[in-house]
This record gives C-alpha cells, structure tokens and sequence, in this order.
C-alpha cells in the first residue's frame, strides 16, 4: 500500500473490510486488496458486489465458515499423517458447511444467476461427511465405527466387571486387613486399600504406598489373570481405533482436490460476500466506472466520518476541464472534499460500493497522488515547507495524464510571493500534462490564477457570513474568503486585535494603529529569580515574613520592613522588638504564607486596638484610643534567650 493511499485512509477501509470475512485466508486476500487497473475487471468485480448484497437482501447471510482447520488437517493428512478425531471432526464441520453453502447458492438463483453459479464448483463431500460423523465424535472414536471395535469394547466391559465382583468379594474376607472398604484404581490397576501392618497376611503385591506410609494399596492375586486380559483388550483396542483413525485420514487424503477446491470456492465467496456487507454497513451504492476522463459525486460523503453528521459533496470535473481550485476559510471541510474525492475513486476502482448518490460517476485513475497533511520531519531535517516540496516534487515525477493529483495548500509555509510563484508553476505543469488535480489554497493569485485559466474550475466551501459557521459545502464556479478574522472572532479573539489584524490587511502592515484600544490583561509571571544584591545591600524582608532569629533560633514574623540602617521590627512571642537584619534567616516568605489582600492587624494589633479601629471605622468615639508600639530596641530589651 502506497504512502499515498494511507494518508487518504484506505488502510481504514481494507481493516473494516477484513473485518467483515469469516475466514482468515479471505482477510489475507482483502488485505491486498488494490486499485484495479483493467476496466473490464474493475466493472465485473463492481458488479459482482453489487450482486452479492442484492442476494443478501434477499436471501440472508451465506453460511460461509473457517477454512484453517480444514486446510492443516489436509496437508497433513497427505504428509501421511494420522488426523486425531478434533481434526476429523473439523473436516467434517467443513463439508456439512459446503452442503448447505451449495443449498444456499441454488437458493440464490432467482435474485444473481452469477452468484448462483458458484454451486457448480463446490463438489460433493457428503459421502466423506457421513465416514467421519459415524466414526468419531470431537475426542473418541464410536463404536459403530468398526464391529470388531465395538466386540472388544464390550469385552472390556466385561472383565472390568468381573474384576470389581472379585475384589468386592475379597472386601467381605478381608475386612480385618483394610484399612477401608472401597475399590480404586492406581496406575490403571484396580487395587484394595490395605493396612501396612496386615501387608504379609493379604495375598497380593503392592502396587502404591500412601503419603504417610500407613496404607498400601495392593493388586490381589486373585484377580490378575483378568487384569492381563484387560491390558491385552485394552492393547488391542488402541489398535483398532488407531486403524480407524488411519483409514479415515486416508480418506481425507483421497479427497484433497475435492476439498482444496471447496476451501478456494469458500475463500473466494468469503471475499466476495465480505465487500457486500461492507456495502450494507457504510449504506452504500455501487458507482459507474468508467475509464473516460470524468469525476462525478453525487451526494457523496466520506466513509469514515459520521454519516449523520457528514455534509454531502457533489462535483463535476469531465474535459476539457482537469482541475478545481477550491478556495475558502479554514475548518471549511476543503481537506475532508480532496480526501473524500481520493479515497472514494480508490475503493470504487477497487471493485467495492461507496456511500453516494445516485448517478455518481468514477473515472479509472492509473494513480492517485497526494500531498496532504503536516510533512513535516524532525528525523530527516525536513521543514513542513520542505517536506511538502519534497512531496511535490515525487508526484510531479510520478504523475500521468491518467493520474488523479490532489495537493492541500500549495505553496504554503514560505514566503508568499515565491510560494505563489511555484505554486502557480507546478498548476500549470499538472495542466500541460491534461491529469485530473484538486488543489486547496488561501492564496488570493492562486484563487485568480484559477479565475483566469481555462480548463480549471474555481470553487468554494460555503460559509455563512452571518453566524460564521461553516457550511462544509462544495460550491463550483465560485472563489471563496478565507474568513480567518471571523473566524478569530468566533474563536475568541480578543475584538482590539481584530481591528488592527482588518487595517494591516487593508492598508499593509506600515499603517499606523487608529484610535487608541485597550490593551488585553497580561498575566503576571510564575518564573521565580534568584536574587543578585549589590555588595554591602542587605535583605529589607516584607511584613509577615516567618523568620528565625539567631543565634536564639527562635521562629519570629517580621512586623515591619529593614530602615535604611538595617533594622528590622518583629514579632516574638507576642512582643515586637526591633533587630539587625543579619541576626534573622527567612524561612517562609509572606507570599507563600498568606493571600495578597490578606489582614495582617490580626496578627500584630491587639484586641482592643483592633476593636476601637473597627469603632472608628463607624462612628467618632472620643473614648476610642488606639495604642501603637513600636519595636523595642535590642539594647532595651530582657534577654529573650531565657524566656
């Protein structure tokens, strides 16, 4: 699969494809599945689907089945293998799967005489069928497959009955000697639990100690002539179902052109059953293919977008006319239209049904070229401008007159003049070779280099001015805008820049700013920088800093800021005393302790003080007295370190 296919998305469609067949040799042929590039074939593998759904509809989901069991036991029945009954049992499951297949197919007949015809390749496997299914079953071999298996099978029988009557007599003689009363089997022997102390008084041979070595479990001697003819029946039984086992796998054998022909026959109308599904899931139609020069949609949507959702597209492109130029805003849906253009010419070539119209027309494209998307490449130094030149460049070498191309703004991510320039060049190299191309741009030369030449068609994606919601409708015929400012308003932004974004657009970037806007919030900054003071600076702290005082090592909180001296009031213990600034270490700074408009009268003012600025806040009061008490000095102050 191409680069070219998976960037339209047909690795999606040949995944839900494979998806749809019951066999894993159909997935792997759909998993090739490519464009057809013979006309006959392409048109009778489309009509072929077409039949194939039409009989679903009519007739119901064929009882198509997996063909891997079948194939292995074959190959390794002609290898002169021994098939086991699973594998039997498997071959089996497989005729009678070819059985109602063929009753399936002659059902059909009304509705796809083509269809119908496939009976006549399934042979006739009912006689094999019939051998396996009165043979086996999925783990043994029955006893009606042979008389003699069914005589020594009763005979077993018979002597393992024998042997229990036996020991349940000598469990009436011997009950002193056991340590119980009940008959079990070790090492397919039937034995009788005895104790270790009665082992010399109970005639037998031990076959098996217990765990704890105070029970053994002994043959007795009386019952060892039938349990040597039970080994030789048992011998003899093995040899029996082995000869059936062997027979039956030669018969598999003898029947391997029949059954390679009905696993080729099933993988084929897996195959084929699995498009028309695909058909009936994405509620598709089969388009007419044509290997003249047109493209034409009908109502056409994308396979892989939400049909509900999904805007139809509908276009027109037959000669003398070969390319569309389509113009209009971003989020428009102009990618969506080349893709869905791309990937529904690949899966109609490709024999399968695309969700469409009626009078939808597919012209056969030799190839189907593109360049969408970011290409982008860090690994091989390439930038989107360059990736996408790289690109160009490998279709240009590539394209043929039978060739569809379709290019996503071109020209973009480099300067505007000579991204112009080469964009119009390339255009006119993919109209001189008369190639079908869709191309999508913003670039207004483009946009008339397309006006202006014949045999290419200007075309846009609607837009509603008013609501400023894209329409994701092809229009033909028409240039459109690329609405970026609307759409910058719709998105959001901010309405000063949008007015200055419509001047420059108008009268170019030297225009100067009109009128005066407000300026968008800048939000302030989260990076934290280190501080770098001058020699001799000092750190001034900020009121409610938690700080440890030295050498005391007490935690404190800074009242009030460093003076232009150094000396910095703080709160400890209650009282404020003012200290040097180098006598304290910041722990925690405010910032990070508190919220900006934070009270800080709570922590440093007294009660009374904070309820007479409350007063005062309301009312005079000549009562109301306010008591402010600066830092005592460290040379007045009590020795803290003892208190």
């Amino acid at each position: 699969m191409t680069q070219d296919m998976l960037s339209l998305g047909f690795d999606q469609i040949i995944q839900q494809l494979q998806e749809m067949a019951v066999s894993q040799s159909a997935r792997q042929v759909l998993g090739d599945t490519e464009p057809i590039l013979n006309e006959s074939l392409c048109r009778a593998r489309m009509e072929e689907t077409t039949a194939a759904r039409f009989v679903m509809e009519n007739a119901g989901t064929p009882p198509l089945t997996e063909t891997e069991a079948t194939r292995s036991g074959l190959a390794s029945a002609l290898q002169g293998g021994m098939l086991s009954p699973a594998d039997l049992c498997s071959v089996a499951r497989f005729c009678a799967a070819i059985r109602r297949l063929r009753r399936y197919l002659q059902g059909a007949a009304p509705f796809s005489a083509a269809i119908s015809s496939w009976h006549t390749e399934l042979p006739e496997l009912d006689l094999l069928e019939g051998d396996i299914c009165r043979s086996v079953r999925e783990d043994a071999v029955l006893d009606d497959a042979s008389p003699a298996l069914r005589n020594l099978r009763r005979q077993r029988e018979h002597t393992e009955q024998g042997i229990r009557e036996k020991l349940n007599q000598l469990i009436l003689h011997h009950k002193k000697e056991l340590a119980d009363t009940y008959i079990t089997q070790r090492g397919g022997t039937y034995v009788l639990p005895v104790r270790k102390s009665c082992q010399g008084q109970f005639p037998g041979r031990v076959v098996e100690v217990s765990g704890k070595g105070s029970t053994v479990f002994m043959e007795p001697s009386a019952v060892r002539s039938m349990r040597e003819e039970l080994d030789q029946l048992m011998i003899d039984i093995d040899t029996e179902e082995r000869r059936i086992l062997w027979e039956l796998s030669d018969r598999v054998a003898a029947e391997a052109q029949p059954l390679e022909d009905s696993i080729r026959v099933m993988t084929d109308l897996d195959v084929i059953f699995a498009r028309a599904k695909l058909s009936l899931e994405m509620n598709a139609r089969p388009a007419e293919i044509t290997a003249g020069r047109r493209i034409r949609l009908a109502g056409a949507r994308h396979p892989l977008l939400n049909p509900g959702s999904c805007v139809p597209l509908s276009l027109d492109l037959a000669l003398p006319d070969a390319g569309i130029a389509v113009t209009g805003p971003n989020t428009g849906g102009k990618t969506v239209c080349l893709k869905t253009v791309g990937l529904l010419t690949l899966m109609a070539q490709s024999g399968l049904h695309i969700p469409c119209g009626e009078g939808t027309v597919i012209g056969m494209m030799d190839r189907v070229l593109c360049d969408i998307g970011d290409s982008q490449s860090i690994s091989q130094n390439l930038s989107t401008f360059s990736g996408h030149m790289t690109n160009v460049i490998r279709i240009l070498r590539e394209c043929s007159r039978d060739s569809l191309v379709l290019l996503d703004e071109l020209g973009s991510g480099t300067d505007p003049a000579e991204g112009s320039g080469l964009a119009a060049a390339i255009l006119e190299e993919l109209l001189r070779r008369s190639c079908f191309f869709m191309v999508t741009t913003h670039d207004p030369q483009i946009k008339q280099w397309a006006e202006q030449t014949e045999h290419v068609i200007s075309a846009r994606m609607a837009f509603d001015q008013a609501s400023l919601q894209p329409l994701y409708r092809l229009e033909l015929g028409k240039s459109g805008k690329s609405c970026a400012i609307e759409i910058a308003r719709r998105l959001g932004m901010d309405e000063g820049l949008l007015a200055r974004a419509r001047q420059v657009t108008d009268h170019g970037p030297e225009a100067k700013p009109e009128g005066r806007r407000r300026p968008m919030p800048v939000p302030p900054t989260r990076l934290q920088r280190r501080i770098i003071r001058n020699e001799g600076a000092f750190e001034r702290f900020t009121m409610g800093d938690s700080v440890l005082l030295l050498p005391d090592k007490k935690n404190a909180i800074v009242y009030r800021p460093a003076d232009d001296e150094g000396n910095v009031i703080i709160q400890l213990q209650g009282r404020k005393l003012s200290v040097r600034h180098n006598r304290l270490k910041l722990l925690v700074p405010a910032s990070e302790l508190y919220p900006p408009d934070y009270d800080f009268s709570i922590i440093f003012d007294t009660v009374a003080n904070r309820k007479a600025a409350h007063t005062m806040d309301r009312k005079f009061d000549p009562d109301a007295v306010i008591v402010l008490k600066e830092g005592t000095r460290e040379s007045e102050r009590k020795d803290i370190s003892h208190e």
